[in-house]
């Protein structure tokens, strides 16, 4: 039942409830929200399952700004949410706006359960926050390629499910305390499962990504990085689930579950870097040894701004070019195609080794390949190379490519990173 998650999230609803700010009445459409203060907007689009939304925008925003959205735990809420973390602060910081999803149903709990839940555009509360960022994109001409999600216990699980269902509109998030996307699965109406907070579901990285793809099918664009956050003595959403995250965003993200880097940035804390050793890593992972499910602590915010990449004064840094670029091309006939891929380096150092990941659309399965090695031939695809091809200098290419079957797509990926780094197109 519910009660375990609620009756784990009391210490924390008392210290943010109480302090809850009233929110500033949103009149329908005005041209922009009140500064410096929480605002509640309401006839912002689409909202099959009457969420509330509060806005809030810094003084200081920024022209273009960014958007974080900040989901609440159960028996939590948008103002609860507001006063409990940094966010605010840290947006009149850093000019970025701050949307905060409040739940109306009893729980207070977000669907990340239902079938709805957990396909795009399905219904359900993913629909309402998507209305929300669209309105917050629309008012404030947000730069539609700086859009985040966070949350804490439920609101974790709804930012894994808001990064599965609309990956063309969220560029990374961080979850404290949560679980995969579609670990809480369930098609009986009801919010609550067991063997999911019980940390008894576990899936191979094929399958946990199988999910994440399956929500938004054919997309073959860029995944949002995920950062994960657990107790390892978590009794609610018990740590196995921890290291199902790991499985799963590596390979929605095509990186390798060996960690590229391994630190400890607070006593304690284990974090765990894949694809990539910086800041903005395709997937991050701290560990907070024998802490329990309420994790969250003022700090944490900041790091997930880090990894954001919004923790700079004025507008959020542009995202870098990769050291690598790909060309793709593909020849298809009937059921069948071949690809040709062309990898540059286009660092100024020497890459000993290498490999390309990229996901396949949907219906495609690699048959044989050629210069590198391909693994798994669906889905998220690890292209390693072969012995003679090992070494790329700086401006030089490696042609490689493969034979697939498909069911009537037989386009080309249109993402790809070398060793963890995205590549330009």
């Amino acid at each position: 039942m519910l009660v375990t998650l609620l009756a784990a999230l009391v210490p924390l609803l008392a210290a943010t409830v109480l302090a809850a700010p009233t929110a500033a009445a949103r009149p329908e459409r005005a041209d922009a929200a009140p500064t410096a203060t929480l605002t509640a907007v309401t006839n912002f689009g689409t909202n099959p399952s009457n969420l509330q939304m509060y806005l809030y925008v810094p003084d200081s925003v920024t022209a273009n700004p960014a958007v974080v959205v900040a989901v609440h735990y159960c028996t939590g809420s948008g103002p609860a949410m507001y006063s409990g973390t940094e966010w605010a602060s840290l947006a009149d910081r850093y000019g970025f706006v701050v949307v905060y999803p409040s739940v109306t149903r009893a729980s207070k709990c977000f669907d990340v359960s239902s079938p709805q839940a957990l396909k795009r555009g399905g219904g359900s509360d993913p629909v309402g926050i998507k209305s929300m960022v669209d309105w917050v994109t629309r008012t404030y001409d947000a730069d539609t390629s700086k859009i985040f999600a966070t949350g804490i216990s439920s609101g974790a699980m709804m930012t894994n499910v808001l990064l599965g269902d609309y990956p063309d509109v969220f560029s990374a998030g961080a979850a404290f305390s949560g679980v995969p996307f579609g670990c809480f699965a369930t098609t009986d109406g009801s919010e609550w499962n067991s063997a999911c907070s019980g940390g008894t579901v576990t899936h191979t990285p094929q399958e946990w990504g199988d999910l994440v793809r399956a929500a938004h099918p054919g997309y073959t664009g860029p995944r949002p990085r995920m950062q994960v956050w657990h107790g390892t003595e978590d009794d609610v959403l018990r740590y196995p689930n921890f290291g199902e995250e790991i499985k799963q965003w590596t390979n929605v993200l095509g990186v390798s579950q060996t960690p590229a880097a391994t630190d400890t940035p607070v006593s304690g804390w284990t974090r765990t870097r894949y694809g990539a050793t910086g800041d903005r890593a395709p997937v991050e992972a701290i560990s907070l040894q024998g802490i329990g499910h309420n994790l969250y602590a003022n700090g944490m915010a900041a790091r997930a701004l880090t990894f954001f990449g919004l923790d700079s004064s004025g507008p959020a840094p542009q995202p870098q070019p990769g050291a690598c670029k790909v060309t793709a091309t593909t020849n298809a006939w009937n059921t069948g195609l071949t690809a040709s891929l062309t990898l540059t380096n286009t660092g100024t150092t020497a890459i000993n080794g290498w490999t390309l990941g990229f996901t396949l659309p949907a219906g495609q399965t690699i048959t044989n390949g050629w210069g590198a090695t391909y693994t798994p031939p669906s889905g998220a695809v690890t292209a390693t190379n072969a012995t003679y091809n090992a070494t790329l200098a700086p401006g030089t290419s490696v042609s490689i490519g493969y034979q697939a079957n498909h069911t009537g797509n037989s386009a080309a990926p249109g993402a790809f990173t070398l060793n963890g780094t995205a590549c330009t197109g």
